[in-house]
């Protein structure tokens, strides 16, 4: 919908993290943002003209009888990606849907089906797949480098909810909504699970609220044990409402070695053999991110949810995200490392998402395959 050579139209729906950081990564890769969605037209207007989007609409729908806009970000709250998503590829507009991707594996599939019989691209938005440290794993572990993977740790503890007074979107602690850190975080987890080590075939999990927030019905922790179809056992250990200093770690070990990321902030990946002789991995060039950059209207970032994008650690990787997504759309071809997202991906997270809830709901061990 745009002329050879010129910079497709898009649209973002969410004035939250779709202002953040999906309007400043879809500008970065050549794309014009020529429509801002949102629920309320204040809000809309007023962030639409900080960030110089030429229009400010309060549905999808009025945003679409612009006929330069091929592509739609959607950066809304889970319960409402499913119609935002059908509505755009009914429109014949490429796709990119924030994760978690849906409310449960059935309104999964019907998104992929609709953009499936479409014709249009489509993408989820696990823009981690293009963070440095997360791509030079995959590769040290594709690469051979600790021989079969065998065992996977993977633990995240952050303060950001253990203070009553942090604020978050209601929808977030909204579990109706799709809210909980399950979906916003686990969801992460599971794709690199998926594109560094294997599918899931079996889970045991438990949902935990730790920050005692009145009103909130989601969860803010979760630890989780899993199997891969390859015999891999792996265990999550992950909370935004753990108190004391920030703790990370993802850990893999195999049958010649064990490959890890070092920091909170995931900065190298180590790798050691069985006689202890360990090496950092070089980085490619490829694979370099410019450093993060802040969002530059810091009045915006009120509360904990917004200032923990206010960072700009989402900008580079969602970059190459969209620069991805542009190349599919214009058709060329795509140099799969790391393996570009689809809707499928969408479903095959939901499928892990809810055979992990109902792990917990019945405090036993669920089979994926049966979702």
């Amino acid at each position: 919908m745009s002329a050879e050579g010129s910079a497709p139209g898009a649209a973002v729906v969410g004035t939250g993290f779709g202002v953040f950081t999906h309007l400043r990564a879809l500008r970065q890769a050549g794309f014009e943002v020529r429509a801002l969605v949102g629920r309320d037209p204040g809000r809309t207007r007023s962030r639409a003209q900080l960030l110089s989007v030429p229009r400010a609409c309060t549905s999808l729908g009025e945003a679409l009888e612009d006929p330069a806009i091929g592509v739609v970000t959607i950066a809304t709250p889970p319960a409402t990606h499913a119609p935002l998503v059908l509505e755009a590829v009914a429109a014949g507009r490429h796709v990119l849907c924030e994760k978690p991707f849906a409310m449960d594996s059935a309104e999964a599939a019907r998104m992929l089906a609709a953009a499936e019989s479409a014709g249009v691209v489509h993408a989820l938005g696990v823009e981690f797949r293009f963070a440095t440290a997360h791509e030079l794993l995959r590769r040290a572990i594709a690469a051979g480098e600790i021989g079969v993977p065998r065992q996977g740790l993977f633990a995240w503890l952050v303060p950001m909810l253990s203070h009553p007074q942090a604020g978050m979107p209601d929808w977030w602690c909204d579990r109706e909504q799709g809210g909980g850190f399950l979906g916003a975080w686990g969801s992460h987890l599971i794709d690199q699970v998926r594109v560094t080590l294997g599918e899931f075939v079996a889970v045991s999990a438990q949902l935990q609220t730790l920050s005692g927030r009145a009103g909130m019905s989601a969860d803010d922790t979760f630890s989780a044990q899993f199997r891969l179809a390859n015999g891999l056992e792996g265990v999550f250990v992950e909370s935004m409402a753990a108190p004391g200093d920030m703790f990370g770690i993802v850990r893999i070990s195999g049958s010649e070695g064990a490959a890890w990321i070092e920091g909170v902030q995931g900065e190298e990946v180590w790798v050691a053999d069985r006689l202890g002789n360990r090496k950092r991995m070089p980085v490619p060039d490829d694979i370099v991110l410019p450093p993060p950059l802040p969002f530059p209207h810091g009045e915006l970032m009120q509360s904990a949810y917004e200032q923990a994008h206010a960072f700009g650690t989402d900008l580079a990787p969602y970059t190459r995200l969209f620069e991805r997504m542009r190349a599919r759309i214009a058709g060329r071809s795509d140099p799969g490392s790391p393996p570009f997202a689809t809707f499928a991906d969408g479903l095959a997270c939901q499928q892990v998402l809810d055979a992990m809830r109902d792990s917990a709901r019945g405090e036993r061990w669920v089979n994926v395959g049966d979702y």
